[in-house]
C-alpha cells in the first residue's frame, strides 16, 4: 500500500456554486480511485478471492459513508493546504466495511438475496465460501487502513460502530425480528444499529481527523444518527414503491421474507413523514454553521430514489 496519497478535489467549494449531485459524483470517483488502489488486483494470488472482493466493491453504490467522512473533514479543515493521506485511508476503509456487511447480508443464511447493485450477489457469482472470505478480507484491509490514519480513537470508533452494540447487533436483531410483530421502538433500534451506526461513525471520524472541537461532537453525532435512521426508513419505503431498475435489487423482498420494516410498523405515509422530519432535524443541528455540504447531503438522502 502506498503511504502517500494524492487526493484530487480536496479544496472546499461554495455550495452555492456546486450542485450536490455534481459534488457527490466527483467524490464517488475519488472513492472509486481509492478502493481500486487499496484492494489487491484480481491478477494477484489468491486470484479468486481478490476477484470477488473487487467485484463487490467496484460494483458502484452511493459511497455515502466515505463522502460523509470527507465532507465533515472539509467542514473543519477548510483552509488545509496539505493533502492528507489519512482521510483517504478512512474513506476507503469505511466503504470496504460497508461492502463487507452487504456481502454477508446477502448470504443464504441471512437475507438470501440474488441481486445487488444490478448484478448477481457475490455468493451467486463466486460461491458461498468465497463470499464469506471476501467479506472477511475486506474487513481486515479496512482496519489496516484505519490504523494507518495514526489515530487509535478512529479505529475504536469504527470497531464500536460495527460491533455487537452497533451494526452487528442490529443485524442479529433484524434476523430475530423476522416473522413477528415489532414495536416502533424496536424497529428504530434495529435500523439505528444496523444502518445508522456506521453512518454516524463516518461523520464522527471525519471530525476527529480534522481536529474538530469536542463541543461540536454531540450535534454531529445526532446529525449522523438522524440521517442514518432516515436513510434506512427510506430504504424500507423504496422496497415498497421503488423501481428495481433504479435500486439495482428486487423490490418487495422485505414483505415476502417477513422482515421487520418501518412502514410495516407505522404505515407507509407515516414512514414518509418521519423520514422527512428526521432530515429536517438533522439540518437544524447544523444551524450554527454556514451553508455547508453536510446539509446538502442530508437533503439528498431525503430525496433519493435509489
Amino acid at each position: 500500500m502506498n503511504s502517500v496519497l494524492n487526493l484530487p478535489g480536496m479544496t472546499v467549494k461554495s455550495t452555492e456554486l456546486l450542485n450536490i449531485k455534481d459534488y457527490l459524483g466527483e467524490k464517488r470517483k475519488l472513492v472509486d480511485e481509492l478502493l481500486s488502489r487499496y484492494i489487491p488486483s484480481a491478477s494477484e494470488e489468491p486470484r479468486t478471492l481478490h476477484a470477488a472482493m473487487r467485484y463487490s466493491v467496484m460494483a458502484g453504490g452511493k459511497r455515502i459513508r466515505p463522502i460523509l467522512a470527507l465532507a465533515t473533514y472539509e467542514q473543519f479543515r477548510p483552509d488545509s493546504s496539505e493533502t492528507d493521506s489519512s482521510i483517504g485511508y478512512i474513506m476507503a476503509g469505511l466503504e470496504m466495511i460497508h461492502t463487507y456487511s452487504l456481502i454477508h447480508d446477502d448470504l443464504p443464511c441471512m437475507d438470501d438475496d440474488d441481486l445487488r447493485r444490478g448484478q448477481p450477489t457475490c455468493h451467486k457469482k463466486f460461491g458461498i465460501a468465497t463470499a464469506v472470505l471476501a467479506g472477511d478480507a475486506l474487513h481486515d484491509i479496512a482496519f489496516d487502513l484505519m490504523a494507518r490514519s495514526g489515530h487509535t480513537e478512529i479505529v475504536r470508533e469504527l470497531a464500536q460502530a460495527i460491533g455487537t452494540m452497533g451494526m452487528i447487533g442490529g443485524q442479529i436483531a433484524d434476523v430475530e425480528a423476522e416473522g413477528r410483530e415489532v414495536s416502533k421502538a424496536e424497529i428504530i433500534k434495529i435500523h439505528s444499529c444496523k444502518t445508522g451506526s456506521l453512518i454516524r461513525c463516518s461523520v464522527r471520524v471525519g471530525a476527529i481527523l480534522a481536529g474538530a472541537e469536542r463541543s461540536t461532537f454531540e450535534s454531529l453525532s445526532q446529525y449522523g444518527e438522524k440521517i442514518g435512521l432516515a436513510f434506512q426508513i427510506i430504504d424500507d419505503i423504496l422496497d415498497v414503491e421503488g423501481s428495481q431498475e433504479l435500486l439495482g435489487k428486487k423490490v418487495g423482498a422485505d414483505n415476502i421474507k417477513g422482515k421487520a420494516t418501518y412502514p410495516g410498523v407505522v404505515g407507509l405515509e407515516q414512514a414518509k413523514k418521519d423520514a422527512d422530519l428526521l432530515i429536517d432535524e438533522a439540518i437544524e443541528l447544523l444551524d450554527d454553521y454556514d451553508d455547508n455540504m453536510l446539509k446538502h447531503i442530508a437533503l439528498f438522502i431525503g430525496q433519493r430514489e435509489s
